[in-house]
Protein backbone atom coordinates (compact mmCIF):
# COMPACT_ATOMS: atom_id res chain seq x y z
CA UNK A 1 0.00 0.00 0.00
CA UNK A 2 1.24 3.34 -0.81
CA UNK A 3 0.03 6.61 1.00
CA UNK A 4 -0.52 9.60 -1.04
CA UNK A 5 -1.57 13.18 -0.29
CA UNK A 6 -2.57 16.71 -1.69
CA UNK A 7 -5.31 15.97 -4.09
CA UNK A 8 -6.18 18.82 -6.38
CA UNK A 9 -9.40 18.71 -7.39
CA UNK A 10 -12.97 18.22 -5.30
CA UNK A 11 -11.33 16.00 -2.95
CA UNK A 12 -8.07 17.89 -2.66
CA UNK A 13 -7.63 17.55 1.10
CA UNK A 14 -8.37 13.76 1.41
CA UNK A 15 -5.84 11.37 2.20
CA UNK A 16 -6.65 7.94 -0.34
CA UNK A 17 -4.78 4.82 0.39
CA UNK A 18 -4.74 3.05 -3.18
CA UNK A 19 -2.83 -0.64 -4.26
CA UNK A 20 -0.83 0.01 -7.15
CA UNK A 21 -2.42 -1.01 -10.61
CA UNK A 22 -5.77 -0.28 -9.08
CA UNK A 23 -7.86 1.76 -11.02
CA UNK A 24 -10.48 4.25 -9.25
CA UNK A 25 -13.04 6.83 -10.44
CA UNK A 26 -14.03 7.91 -14.00
CA UNK A 27 -13.46 10.16 -16.36
CA UNK A 28 -10.14 12.00 -17.41
CA UNK A 29 -7.49 9.34 -16.93
CA UNK A 30 -8.55 6.32 -14.71
CA UNK A 31 -6.14 3.91 -13.19
CA UNK A 32 -2.67 5.08 -12.09
CA UNK A 33 0.40 6.73 -14.30
CA UNK A 34 3.41 7.30 -12.43
CA UNK A 35 5.11 10.88 -13.32
CA UNK A 36 7.61 11.48 -11.33
CA UNK A 37 6.42 11.98 -7.75
CA UNK A 38 2.98 12.44 -9.03
CA UNK A 39 0.06 9.75 -9.71
CA UNK A 40 -2.97 10.71 -11.61
CA UNK A 41 -6.08 8.83 -10.05
CA UNK A 42 -9.63 9.17 -12.24
CA UNK A 43 -8.65 12.31 -13.21
CA UNK A 44 -7.35 13.89 -9.67
CA UNK A 45 -3.80 14.51 -9.64
CA UNK A 46 -1.74 13.00 -6.22
CA UNK A 47 1.56 13.74 -5.25
CA UNK A 48 3.42 11.09 -3.44
CA UNK A 49 4.94 11.91 -0.18
CA UNK A 50 8.86 11.30 0.46
CA UNK A 51 10.93 12.07 -2.63
CA UNK A 52 13.80 10.45 -3.73
CA UNK A 53 16.86 12.58 -4.77
CA UNK A 54 17.10 11.53 -8.80
CA UNK A 55 20.27 9.83 -10.30
CA UNK A 56 20.95 13.31 -11.31
CA UNK A 57 21.50 15.07 -8.06
CA UNK A 58 23.41 12.01 -6.88
CA UNK A 59 25.86 12.45 -9.71
CA UNK A 60 26.61 16.16 -8.15
CA UNK A 61 27.15 15.07 -5.27
CA UNK A 62 29.35 12.33 -6.17
CA UNK A 63 31.47 15.53 -8.21
CA UNK A 64 31.21 17.19 -4.93
CA UNK A 65 32.83 14.06 -2.98
CA UNK A 66 35.62 13.47 -5.39
CA UNK A 67 36.41 17.22 -5.22
CA UNK A 68 37.08 16.52 -1.19
CA UNK A 69 38.61 13.04 -1.78
CA UNK A 70 41.12 14.81 -4.37
CA UNK A 71 42.16 17.53 -2.17
CA UNK A 72 42.80 14.96 0.88
CA UNK A 73 44.86 12.98 -1.64
CA UNK A 74 46.54 15.83 -2.48
CA UNK A 75 47.41 16.56 1.08
CA UNK A 76 48.33 12.97 2.23
CA UNK A 77 50.61 12.98 -0.68
CA UNK A 78 52.62 16.23 1.15
CA UNK A 79 52.16 14.42 4.14
CA UNK A 80 54.32 11.61 2.82
CA UNK A 81 56.97 14.11 1.53
CA UNK A 82 57.46 14.66 4.82
CA UNK A 83 56.50 11.60 6.39
CA UNK A 84 60.59 11.57 8.03
CA UNK A 85 59.50 14.81 10.13
CA UNK A 86 58.43 14.14 13.78
CA UNK A 87 54.44 14.51 13.37
CA UNK A 88 52.46 15.00 16.64
CA UNK A 89 48.99 14.74 17.10
CA UNK A 90 48.08 18.74 16.95
CA UNK A 91 50.50 18.85 14.17
CA UNK A 92 48.01 16.09 12.27
CA UNK A 93 45.10 18.34 13.72
CA UNK A 94 46.57 21.55 12.13
CA UNK A 95 47.34 20.09 8.78
CA UNK A 96 43.72 18.59 8.50
CA UNK A 97 42.35 22.30 9.45
CA UNK A 98 44.66 23.72 6.83
CA UNK A 99 43.34 21.06 4.29
CA UNK A 100 39.43 22.23 4.60
CA UNK A 101 40.20 25.59 5.55
CA UNK A 102 42.22 25.30 1.92
CA UNK A 103 39.38 23.48 -0.02
CA UNK A 104 36.78 25.76 1.22
CA UNK A 105 38.92 29.31 -0.21
CA UNK A 106 39.40 26.86 -3.61
CA UNK A 107 35.17 26.73 -3.24
CA UNK A 108 35.25 30.52 -3.10
CA UNK A 109 37.44 31.29 -5.15
CA UNK A 110 35.91 29.34 -8.09
CA UNK A 111 32.43 30.78 -7.54
CA UNK A 112 33.86 33.92 -8.11
CA UNK A 113 35.95 32.92 -11.31
CA UNK A 114 32.65 31.12 -12.27
CA UNK A 115 30.61 34.43 -12.21
CA UNK A 116 33.35 36.59 -13.14
CA UNK A 117 33.25 34.10 -16.61
CA UNK A 118 29.08 34.98 -16.91
CA UNK A 119 30.14 38.64 -16.69
CA UNK A 120 32.85 38.79 -19.35
CA UNK A 121 31.38 36.37 -21.80
CA UNK A 122 27.66 38.36 -21.20
CA UNK A 123 29.51 41.81 -21.78
CA UNK A 124 31.71 39.90 -24.99
CA UNK A 125 28.67 38.90 -27.05
CA UNK A 126 26.38 42.44 -26.39
CA UNK A 127 24.63 42.04 -22.27
CA UNK A 128 24.91 44.88 -20.18
CA UNK A 129 25.48 44.33 -16.18
CA UNK A 130 23.10 43.93 -13.89
CA UNK A 131 23.53 42.47 -10.86
CA UNK A 132 26.80 40.16 -9.57
CA UNK A 133 26.00 37.91 -6.45
CA UNK A 134 28.76 35.71 -4.34
CA UNK A 135 26.45 33.70 -1.98
CA UNK A 136 24.82 36.84 0.16
CA UNK A 137 26.60 39.28 -1.13
CA UNK A 138 25.16 41.49 -4.12
CA UNK A 139 26.52 44.34 -6.47
CA UNK A 140 23.89 46.03 -8.58
CA UNK A 141 24.10 48.62 -10.65
CA UNK A 142 21.26 51.43 -10.07
CA UNK A 143 21.16 54.64 -11.54
CA UNK A 144 24.62 54.53 -13.09
CA UNK A 145 26.45 53.64 -9.79
CA UNK A 146 27.37 50.07 -8.07
CA UNK A 147 25.37 49.24 -4.76
CA UNK A 148 26.13 46.63 -2.26
CA UNK A 149 23.21 44.33 -0.98
CA UNK A 150 22.51 40.98 0.30
CA UNK A 151 20.48 38.48 -1.49
CA UNK A 152 20.63 34.50 -0.77
CA UNK A 153 19.32 31.90 -2.91
CA UNK A 154 19.14 28.51 -1.56
CA UNK A 155 20.81 26.03 -4.05
CA UNK A 156 23.21 29.13 -5.71
CA UNK A 157 26.48 30.32 -4.47
CA UNK A 158 26.20 33.08 -6.73
CA UNK A 159 24.95 34.37 -9.55
CA UNK A 160 25.43 37.08 -12.28
CA UNK A 161 22.01 38.46 -14.24
CA UNK A 162 22.13 40.84 -17.13
CA UNK A 163 20.33 42.91 -19.48
CA UNK A 164 19.49 41.15 -22.35
CA UNK A 165 20.37 42.54 -26.45
CA UNK A 166 17.06 42.91 -28.11
CA UNK A 167 16.01 39.96 -29.54
CA UNK A 168 16.27 39.75 -33.57
CA UNK A 169 14.05 37.41 -35.66
CA UNK A 170 13.32 35.64 -31.98
CA UNK A 171 16.87 34.93 -31.34
CA UNK A 172 19.54 36.27 -29.25
CA UNK A 173 23.32 35.31 -28.08
CA UNK A 174 23.30 32.70 -25.71
CA UNK A 175 25.71 29.78 -25.08
CA UNK A 176 28.69 31.98 -24.19
CA UNK A 177 26.84 33.87 -21.69
CA UNK A 178 25.81 30.42 -20.59
CA UNK A 179 28.97 28.37 -20.38
CA UNK A 180 31.35 31.68 -19.95
CA UNK A 181 31.65 30.09 -15.83
CA UNK A 182 32.42 26.67 -16.96
CA UNK A 183 34.83 28.16 -19.38
CA UNK A 184 36.42 30.10 -17.02
CA UNK A 185 36.86 27.79 -14.40
CA UNK A 186 38.88 25.47 -16.88
CA UNK A 187 40.72 28.76 -17.83
CA UNK A 188 41.95 29.42 -13.64
CA UNK A 189 41.87 25.18 -13.52
CA UNK A 190 44.81 25.35 -16.35
CA UNK A 191 46.40 28.53 -14.88
CA UNK A 192 46.26 26.82 -11.28
CA UNK A 193 47.70 23.87 -12.68
CA UNK A 194 50.72 25.40 -14.15
CA UNK A 195 51.58 27.11 -11.14
CA UNK A 196 51.81 24.21 -9.21
CA UNK A 197 54.53 23.24 -11.16
CA UNK A 198 56.66 26.02 -10.65
CA UNK A 199 56.75 24.31 -6.47
CA UNK A 200 58.70 21.52 -5.92
CA UNK A 201 55.79 18.50 -4.59
CA UNK A 202 56.65 18.61 -1.10
CA UNK A 203 55.91 22.12 -0.85
CA UNK A 204 52.45 23.15 0.30
CA UNK A 205 52.05 25.72 -2.81
CA UNK A 206 52.26 22.57 -5.39
CA UNK A 207 49.29 21.13 -3.21
CA UNK A 208 47.49 24.12 -2.67
CA UNK A 209 47.30 25.11 -6.49
CA UNK A 210 46.78 21.43 -7.47
CA UNK A 211 43.70 21.76 -5.09
CA UNK A 212 42.93 24.98 -6.95
CA UNK A 213 42.87 23.37 -9.99
CA UNK A 214 40.59 20.07 -9.05
CA UNK A 215 37.97 22.43 -7.88
CA UNK A 216 38.00 24.27 -10.79
CA UNK A 217 37.57 21.67 -13.35
CA UNK A 218 34.81 20.14 -10.78
CA UNK A 219 33.12 23.62 -11.05
CA UNK A 220 33.24 23.12 -14.56
CA UNK A 221 32.09 19.90 -15.06
CA UNK A 222 28.82 20.37 -12.31
CA UNK A 223 27.87 24.00 -13.80
CA UNK A 224 28.98 23.18 -17.50
CA UNK A 225 27.56 19.58 -17.98
CA UNK A 226 23.13 19.87 -18.26
CA UNK A 227 22.26 17.91 -15.11
CA UNK A 228 19.18 18.55 -12.59
CA UNK A 229 20.77 18.84 -9.48
CA UNK A 230 18.73 20.96 -6.71
CA UNK A 231 16.17 23.82 -6.51
CA UNK A 232 17.64 25.32 -9.92
CA UNK A 233 18.95 23.90 -13.39
CA UNK A 234 22.24 24.34 -13.72
CA UNK A 235 23.97 26.18 -16.51
CA UNK A 236 24.31 23.31 -18.99
CA UNK A 237 20.57 22.84 -19.11
CA UNK A 238 20.05 25.95 -19.68
CA UNK A 239 21.98 26.50 -23.06
CA UNK A 240 20.58 22.96 -24.02
CA UNK A 241 17.46 24.61 -23.34
CA UNK A 242 17.90 27.67 -25.42
CA UNK A 243 19.71 25.71 -28.19
CA UNK A 244 16.52 23.61 -28.68
CA UNK A 245 13.95 26.43 -28.73
CA UNK A 246 13.28 29.82 -30.26
CA UNK A 247 10.68 29.78 -27.78
CA UNK A 248 12.41 29.30 -24.97
CA UNK A 249 15.24 31.85 -26.12
CA UNK A 250 12.50 34.44 -26.18
CA UNK A 251 11.33 33.23 -21.92
CA UNK A 252 15.04 33.91 -21.44
CA UNK A 253 14.79 37.22 -22.45
CA UNK A 254 12.01 38.14 -21.05
CA UNK A 255 13.32 36.62 -17.60
CA UNK A 256 16.58 38.89 -18.01
CA UNK A 257 14.13 42.07 -18.89
CA UNK A 258 12.04 41.53 -16.18
CA UNK A 259 14.80 41.20 -13.61
CA UNK A 260 16.49 44.45 -15.69
CA UNK A 261 13.14 46.42 -14.92
CA UNK A 262 12.32 45.70 -11.51
CA UNK A 263 16.52 46.22 -11.04
CA UNK A 264 14.99 49.94 -12.15
CA UNK A 265 12.34 50.29 -9.37
CA UNK A 266 9.44 48.77 -11.68
CA UNK A 267 6.97 46.43 -10.44
CA UNK A 268 5.86 43.26 -12.68
CA UNK A 269 2.25 45.09 -12.80
CA UNK A 270 3.63 47.88 -13.92
CA UNK A 271 5.69 45.50 -16.85
CA UNK A 272 3.80 44.99 -20.89
CA UNK A 273 1.31 42.55 -20.38
CA UNK A 274 2.24 40.55 -22.83
CA UNK A 275 5.33 39.70 -21.40
CA UNK A 276 3.55 37.55 -18.93
CA UNK A 277 1.29 35.21 -21.38
CA UNK A 278 1.34 31.67 -19.32
CA UNK A 279 2.87 29.31 -21.50
CA UNK A 280 0.85 26.54 -22.97
CA UNK A 281 0.92 23.24 -20.48
CA UNK A 282 3.48 20.90 -23.34
CA UNK A 283 5.77 23.95 -23.33
CA UNK A 284 5.99 23.85 -19.37
CA UNK A 285 8.12 21.16 -20.11
CA UNK A 286 10.89 23.10 -20.45
CA UNK A 287 12.75 25.07 -17.61
CA UNK A 288 13.36 28.32 -19.12
CA UNK A 289 9.96 28.71 -20.56
CA UNK A 290 8.52 27.44 -16.73
CA UNK A 291 9.98 30.76 -15.93
CA UNK A 292 7.54 32.89 -17.86
CA UNK A 293 5.04 30.98 -15.93
CA UNK A 294 6.17 31.54 -12.42
CA UNK A 295 6.31 35.42 -13.49
CA UNK A 296 2.81 35.64 -14.21
CA UNK A 297 1.74 34.22 -11.30
CA UNK A 298 3.64 36.49 -9.65
CA UNK A 299 2.62 39.63 -11.46
CA UNK A 300 -1.14 38.17 -10.32
CA UNK A 301 0.03 38.35 -6.85
CA UNK A 302 1.46 41.98 -7.83
CA UNK A 303 -1.80 43.05 -8.66
CA UNK A 304 -3.65 41.23 -5.97
CA UNK A 305 -5.57 38.86 -8.02
CA UNK A 306 -5.33 36.30 -5.81
CA UNK A 307 -8.67 34.30 -7.12
CA UNK A 308 -6.72 34.06 -10.54
CA UNK A 309 -3.31 33.77 -8.87
CA UNK A 310 -4.28 30.65 -6.78
CA UNK A 311 -6.02 29.17 -9.10
CA UNK A 312 -2.87 29.11 -11.84
CA UNK A 313 -0.78 28.35 -9.56
CA UNK A 314 -2.34 24.93 -8.31
CA UNK A 315 -2.42 24.03 -11.97
CA UNK A 316 0.99 24.90 -12.79
CA UNK A 317 1.85 22.79 -9.46
CA UNK A 318 -0.08 20.01 -10.76
CA UNK A 319 1.16 19.36 -14.08
CA UNK A 320 4.43 17.95 -15.67
CA UNK A 321 6.62 21.17 -15.65
CA UNK A 322 10.13 22.55 -15.74
CA UNK A 323 9.23 25.23 -12.89
CA UNK A 324 12.53 24.58 -10.74
CA UNK A 325 12.13 23.45 -6.94
CA UNK A 326 12.89 26.82 -5.87
CA UNK A 327 9.91 28.46 -7.45
CA UNK A 328 7.91 25.65 -6.40
CA UNK A 329 8.51 26.55 -3.02
CA UNK A 330 7.82 30.13 -3.21
CA UNK A 331 4.81 29.26 -4.91
CA UNK A 332 3.39 27.36 -2.04
CA UNK A 333 4.41 30.00 0.04
CA UNK A 334 1.92 32.31 -2.12
CA UNK A 335 -0.49 29.87 -1.99
CA UNK A 336 -0.10 29.62 1.57
CA UNK A 337 -0.78 33.34 2.05
CA UNK A 338 -3.62 33.56 -0.16
CA UNK A 339 -5.79 30.18 2.13
CA UNK A 340 -4.56 32.61 4.91
CA UNK A 341 -6.30 35.52 3.76
CA UNK A 342 -9.41 33.41 2.16
CA UNK A 343 -11.09 30.49 3.52
CA UNK A 344 -7.67 29.93 6.39
CA UNK A 345 -8.42 25.96 6.53
CA UNK A 346 -6.27 24.42 9.00
CA UNK A 347 -6.21 21.25 6.76
CA UNK A 348 -5.26 22.90 3.74
CA UNK A 349 -2.35 24.82 5.26
CA UNK A 350 -0.98 21.55 6.84
CA UNK A 351 -1.01 19.68 3.45
CA UNK A 352 1.26 22.73 1.91
CA UNK A 353 3.28 23.26 4.64
CA UNK A 354 5.60 19.95 4.23
CA UNK A 355 8.65 19.15 5.93
CA UNK A 356 10.32 19.91 3.15
CA UNK A 357 8.74 23.37 2.68
CA UNK A 358 9.57 23.88 6.00
CA UNK A 359 13.29 23.02 5.05
CA UNK A 360 13.37 25.56 2.43
CA UNK A 361 11.42 28.17 4.15
CA UNK A 362 14.13 27.88 7.58
CA UNK A 363 17.05 28.17 4.68
CA UNK A 364 15.75 31.26 3.13
CA UNK A 365 14.24 32.89 6.44
CA UNK A 366 15.47 36.28 5.59
CA UNK A 367 14.07 36.32 2.07
CA UNK A 368 11.12 38.82 2.04
CA UNK A 369 8.28 36.77 0.64
CA UNK A 370 9.04 34.15 3.26
CA UNK A 371 9.23 36.32 5.74
CA UNK A 372 6.16 37.75 4.65
CA UNK A 373 4.42 34.63 4.63
CA UNK A 374 5.57 33.73 7.98
CA UNK A 375 4.01 36.93 9.48
CA UNK A 376 0.99 36.45 7.84
CA UNK A 377 0.49 32.64 9.33
CA UNK A 378 1.48 33.65 12.54
CA UNK A 379 -1.14 36.47 12.54
CA UNK A 380 -4.02 34.84 10.86
CA UNK A 381 -3.53 31.26 11.65
CA UNK A 382 -1.84 31.16 14.63
CA UNK A 383 -3.35 35.09 16.32
CA UNK A 384 -0.01 35.59 17.85
CA UNK A 385 0.38 38.99 17.75
CA UNK A 386 3.63 39.47 19.66
CA UNK A 387 5.07 36.59 17.31
CA UNK A 388 4.03 38.53 13.92
CA UNK A 389 5.76 41.73 15.59
CA UNK A 390 8.85 40.24 15.74
CA UNK A 391 8.99 38.91 11.94
CA UNK A 392 7.67 41.53 10.47
CA UNK A 393 10.17 43.84 12.26
CA UNK A 394 13.14 40.99 11.22
CA UNK A 395 11.04 42.02 7.28
CA UNK A 396 11.82 45.82 8.01
CA UNK A 397 15.36 44.67 9.05
CA UNK A 398 15.71 42.43 5.71
CA UNK A 399 13.90 44.88 3.49
CA UNK A 400 17.24 47.75 4.20
CA UNK A 401 19.45 45.46 2.32
CA UNK A 402 17.15 43.97 0.06
CA UNK A 403 18.18 44.65 -3.36
CA UNK A 404 15.02 44.90 -5.33
CA UNK A 405 12.63 48.24 -3.77
CA UNK A 406 10.03 47.44 -6.02
CA UNK A 407 9.36 43.59 -4.82
CA UNK A 408 9.60 45.30 -1.11
CA UNK A 409 6.77 47.70 -1.93
CA UNK A 410 4.72 44.81 -3.40
CA UNK A 411 5.53 42.86 -0.31
CA UNK A 412 4.44 45.54 2.15
CA UNK A 413 1.14 45.63 0.00
CA UNK A 414 0.34 42.15 1.06
CA UNK A 415 1.21 42.71 4.28
CA UNK A 416 -1.64 45.55 4.74
CA UNK A 417 -3.97 43.18 3.06
CA UNK A 418 -3.40 40.85 5.87
CA UNK A 419 -3.58 43.18 8.13
CA UNK A 420 -7.24 44.33 6.79
CA UNK A 421 -8.46 40.65 7.03
CA UNK A 422 -7.12 40.59 10.81
CA UNK A 423 -8.75 43.13 11.80
CA UNK A 424 -12.02 42.12 9.17
CA UNK A 425 -11.71 39.05 11.82
CA UNK A 426 -11.72 40.70 15.03
CA UNK A 427 -14.41 43.40 14.31
CA UNK A 428 -16.47 39.87 13.39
Amino acid sequence: RIRFTRLTGKSRNDIIIVRKGQQIGSGGKAGEELYRDRYYVGGLTVKREGKKKNSQQWIGMLLYMLIGASSGILFLRFFEQHKEEEWSIVRILLLFGVVVLVLYGSIMIQIIIHEAGHLVFGLVTGYRFSSFRIFGWMWLKKDGRLQVKHLSLAGTGGQCLMAPPELRNGKMPVLLYNFGGAIMNLIASAIFAGLSFLFPVSSVFNSVFLILAVVGIGFAIINGVPLHMGPVDNDGCNALSLMRSEEACRAFWIQLKANEKISEGIRLKDMPAEWFVVPEDDAMKNGIIASVGVLACSRLMDEQRFAEADERMEHLLSIESGIAGLHRSLMICDRVFMELIGQNRPEVLDSMLTREQKKLMKAMNKYPSILRTRYVYALLAQHDETKAREIKAAFERSADRYPYPSEIEGEKELMETAEKQAAKNGAD
